[in-house]
């Protein structure tokens, strides 16, 4: 790692930002204490570094391989996650590129990161001492250190591996690395608060069923795209209080907060289309509050599966796509128009609505494919 910090080799890199870097691979290293292949990774870290976390755009950073950097939060989704976050000690079990823990630990005294990769913990205390930040930088398998830690954390977080040895995807939390089933009883045992990083596939209700003492289970997408799921383990908390928040980040739209029970209690109302159509962002359509929607915002559905919602009034503050629309009829498509093309709850995908209609993607108006109650609607927007 020293070498590629070489002030010749860091110029290098910088001089080649915008090469193809199929082209560069060909090429032999300038260098010989570094081949091409971790100039061009380092060149492939900064250009993520430029869309995914700015502040790491500094001279004498240095990037892990390509797998480290497409796991590791954004910085948008880190900073989010640090709000009315703080205490003495924080510790992070699974530390990867440290990007979570560089934001969540700011507001605490002391900082215990684990790693068991040696090569990964050892870019990002290089990248810690750049920064101006300290921390305990601990080498270890989670589980050894957690056999033999005798301390207590006011705040433990980790993000389990959700790939097997041969790269394939996990999702049920005893096929994690760490199984944490197997983990959170020893957990609870050292911290009263707990967050844990999931896939944002992952099914609600069976985290309810399987992990106690949650707390609140935070969804987190970033413009419509719901990037990753949080679940808070307190240990007081009570099952029957467990608190769903929601959130859309880089856009307007509010967070959607409600208590699990209170989906269970709704009641939606139904409709067909009026003169505004809403549609929900994907971190509440992954909450599940389709009867809540209806019920809090005072929306009809125009039908049990469509998740739509619609009113004769316009409601500026909805955590989604507020859209003002019309009913038409199929024979008003005009073959060679362009729309934006939503189909839900509809027998047609959208690519098989463009071959039909002769129609193509594009334009400032949405055409809308879906039910209400009374049947198969198609909707314009005004």
């Amino acid at each position: 790692m020293k070498n590629i910090l070489k002030p010749e080799i860091q110029q290098f890199i910088n001089a080649n930002l915008t090469t193809d870097l199929h082209s560069l691979l060909l090429k032999k290293s300038p260098f010989p204490e570094v081949s091409m292949q971790e100039i061009v990774q380092q060149i492939k870290g900064k250009k993520v570094a430029q869309r995914k976390f700015e502040f790491l755009l500094k001279e004498g950073i240095v990037f892990p391989p390509n797998l480290n950097l497409e796991q590791a939060s954004s910085q948008s989704t880190a900073e989010f996650k640090s709000k009315s976050l703080n205490g003495r000690n924080f510790l992070d079990l699974t530390c990867g590129f440290g990007i979570d823990a560089y934001f969540l630990s700011k507001k605490f005294e002391k900082i215990t990161l684990i790693e068991q990769n040696s090569e990964l913990i050892e870019i990002v205390k290089n990248n810690w001492d750049v920064l101006g930040r300290k921390a305990n930088f601990i080498n270890e398998k989670l589980e050894v250190f957690l056999e033999e830690n005798t301390e207590k954390f006011d705040l433990i977080y980790l993000d389990p591996a959700r790939r097997d040895s041969e790269k394939n995807k996990k999702f049920l939390l005893e096929d994690l690395s760490p199984n944490l089933l197997e983990i959170q009883e020893k957990l609870s045992e050292i911290s009263d608060k707990i967050i844990i990083k999931l896939s944002p596939l992952i099914d609600i209700s069976y985290l309810v069923s399987v992990l106690k003492f949650i707390s609140k289970i935070q969804i987190i997408a970033v413009k419509n795209e719901v990037k990753e799921l949080l679940v808070f383990i307190k240990s007081d908390s009570k099952s029957d209080e467990i608190e769903i928040s929601t959130v859309n980040l880089e856009t307007d739209e509010p967070e959607f907060v409600f208590k699990l029970n209170d989906e269970k209690a709704a009641i939606s109302t139904f409709s067909e289309v009026l003169k505004f159509l809403y549609i929900p962002n994907n971190a509440v359509l992954k909450s599940g509050a389709f009867n809540l929607i209806s019920e809090k915002f005072n929306l009809s559905k125009l039908h049990p599966n469509s998740h739509f919602y619609t009113s004769e009034e316009r409601l500026n503050a909805f955590p989604g796509r507020i859209l003002e629309v019309e009913q038409i009829d199929a024979k008003t498509i005009k073959k060679g128009e362009k729309f934006n093309i939503i189909s839900k709850n509809h027998p047609l995908s959208p690519e098989e609505i463009k071959r039909k209609y002769k129609i193509s993607d594009g334009g400032n108006s949405y055409l809308i494919f879906t039910q209400s109650q009374k049947g198969k609607i198609i909707l314009k927007t005004v």
